[in-house]
């Protein structure tokens, strides 16, 4: 764990808003699930949409790890940042034709998750191999926006549109290599990972799928975000996943890889968001401490109503009282936290947005013209500006070149 020490002299010598990434807890949390999950044909393709920093994608790819990519962005980074293209897994989502035949040409496997992209590809591409992504008809995960399961769900085809898969499969001569499911993020009961498994390997039989190399089971591995919030028993949750899968394997008549795609799992507790109070203001009823960040640098409290916990790096044994923490955005809904009780704070203080490794800087934007703050990662005790802070007068000028006015 970086110390917040460490963290408070990162401020001082970076300024704020910044973000702060533990390098070597994300390879250890990497090599952790790998030994959670005891199958010998384990594969983890990391969500790259959790966090694309350069930095710790670099660390996972020294340490073995794949990927999971969403968008042709993601894809050109990834080949960009060495990975064989043999270690990604594309996952289709609303594409147009020119994206799709974009990463088709990039060489790296695309899991389509809707009848009418299948179709396209039968046509197409005959004869390409694919993975394909089922809707498991479970729901399950921290918020309703992230439950990718179930009928009110946009992705993955429907378990019962299994026979129009298979004739679109077979007049188009595609290879059918994996199958993909993934329930949501943030998964609240360890029994939607089993019963997720269980329907989609109901699916896999040889006479419906006769070459596949892999089952593919999404993410959605969820990590404490409040004090008192209990760890999942992971130990116990690898063990069954290895029982069921075997058991899957000896139905099946062969050995299959196993693939999960953790991204909050893998960096959200790894990262820190350092933000610095410049307003104590008392509205009657409350007490606004504002800062220097805001929602646009870490939108999930205003999006998801997300939990995050809050530290007093300058003051942490001050009296406890209650604030509002504010960003420095035009819009009410611009809190980090609402009425928290936290060690006294003063302008100046130094604050620290926990887990904000995951869907953080990778959500922001620069709403209100602000630019996104720069990113430090810390691997091997050594610390390392990975992204440069881009000043107010940068900002204007880069947008003004887009525009071709500069």
């Amino acid at each position: 764990m970086i110390s917040d020490a460490t963290l408070l002299t990162l401020a001082g010598e970076y300024g704020t808003p910044l973000y702060v990434y533990d390098g070597d807890m994300v390879v250890e949390h990497f090599r952790a699930l790998s030994g959670l999950i005891p199958h010998p044909r384990l594969r983890i393709h990391y969500a790259l949409k959790a966090n694309y920093n350069p930095a710790l994608l670099a660390l996972l790819r020294d340490a073995g790890a794949c990927l999971d990519a969403v968008s042709p962005g993601e894809v050109h980074l990834a080949l960009k940042l060495g990975f064989a293209k043999e270690r990604i897994i594309f996952t289709a989502n609303n594409l147009t034709d020119a994206e799709f035949e974009e990463v088709c040409s990039l060489g790296v496997l695309i899991n389509i998750g809707s009848l009418s992209r299948l179709s396209k590809t039968a046509k197409r591409y005959p004869g390409l191999s694919i993975c394909l992504r089922f809707n498991p008809d479970v729901v399950d995960g921290d918020n309703a926006k992230t439950m990718t399961g179930g009928d009110l769900t946009k992705f993955g085809i429907l378990m019962e549109d299994l026979p129009q898969v298979l004739d679109i499969v077979r007049a188009g001569k595609l290879k059918v290599v994996g199958l993909h499911e993934h329930t949501g993020s943030g998964l609240q009961h360890t029994e939607s990972v089993f019963r997720s498994m269980q329907n989609l390997m109901k699916l896999a039989t040889p006479e419906n799928f006769p070459d596949l190399k892999f089952m593919d089971f999404g993410g959605g591995f969820k990590v404490p975000y409040r004090p008192d919030e209990a760890r999942v028993d992971y130990v116990a949750m690898g063990s069954e996943i290895d029982r069921l899968f075997r058991e899957f394997e000896a139905r099946y008549g062969r050995e299959l890889a196993i693939c999960f795609e953790p991204g909050k799992y893998m960096v959200a507790e790894c990262g820190h968001l350092l933000t610095r109070v410049n307003t104590i203001k008392k509205n009657r009823t409350r007490v606004i401490a504002g800062c220097d960040s805001g929602f646009p640098q870490l939108i999930r409290p205003m999006l998801y109503d997300a939990y995050h916990q809050i530290d007093n790096l300058s003051n942490p044994e001050g009296t406890p009282a209650v604030y509002d923490i504010c960003g420095n955005i035009c819009e009410t809904g611009d809190r980090f936290a609402e009425q928290r009780s936290m060690p006294e704070v003063r302008e100046g203080d130094v604050l620290a947005i926990r887990n904000g490794g995951a869907y953080c800087f990778s959500m922001g934007g620069i709403y209100n013209m602000r630019a996104m703050p720069p990113e430090v990662v810390i691997a091997s005790g050594e610390a390392k500006l990975v992204r440069p802070r881009v000043s107010n007068a940068e900002l204007a000028d880069r947008l003004l070149a887009e525009c071709g006015m500069a």
